[in-house]
């Protein structure tokens, strides 16, 4: 039997993709198109060039027509059917997924499907920043904390129990701040959303 001590430990790319694009007139932010195709498979793009061979994504908005429209192969697609709460239940159904992948994974590392402008360098940065499974890091731009963040597994119960409404892990990172690894990605990447139809500029 393989265990977590004789393996190299598994970072897995969890990319929260669920939204709804509320303020896009309700185009769920997965199948927005960016340099030719839909921006899901952008993303899922920059956590396999930063090195995640695992990869799970979550869906909501417009799920059936994701899968029809995307082409996200090799990944574990996880449906959440409460995507309207908030990012909170799209994490907390992205960790369960995780927990459960026979693959054995070690650690999440959180991407948002709607921030184009981080790239593979600055998910790779936060990647190596895995030291254990109760590791704790995040990129930082500016000096300020933003994705892609890491959670190592033995963290996942309690920051799902706190993962409610639109929150995500906010408060659950803000009361262990002194555990963070900051990792600068300022020169390599740019944090910006696509958020509103003036954000949509940011689109190739």
């Amino acid at each position: 039997m393989t265990t977590t001590h004789d393996r190299s430990p598994v970072v897995a790319g969890l990319l929260l993709a669920a939204g709804g694009g509320r303020r896009l007139g309700g185009r769920p932010k997965a199948l927005l198109p960016h340099r030719g195709r839909p921006l899901v498979e952008y993303a899922v793009g920059v956590l396999r060039g930063a090195g995640c061979e695992v990869v799970h994504v979550v869906l909501g908005a417009s799920a059936d027509a994701v899968r029809e429209r995307a082409e996200l192969p090799g990944c574990v697609l996880v449906d959440n059917p409460e995507w309207a709460e908030g990012m909170g239940s799209s994490l907390r159904g992205g960790l369960a997924s995780l927990a459960a992948d026979p693959r054995g994974v070690d650690a999440a590392l959180v991407l948002l499907v709607d921030q184009p402008g981080i790239g593979p360098e600055a998910v790779s940065r936060v990647r190596a920043a895995y030291d254990s499974r109760n590791a704790l890091a995040a990129a930082s731009y500016e000096g300020k904390r933003g994705h892609p963040v890491l959670f190592g597994a033995d963290r996942w119960p309690e920051i799902a129990e706190g993962a409610v409404g639109d929150r995500g892990a906010r408060d659950y990172l803000a009361a262990h701040r002194d555990a963070i690894t900051l990792v600068d990605c300022s020169d390599v990447a740019e944090p910006y959303d696509i958020d509103t139809e003036a954000d949509l500029s940011h689109l190739e």
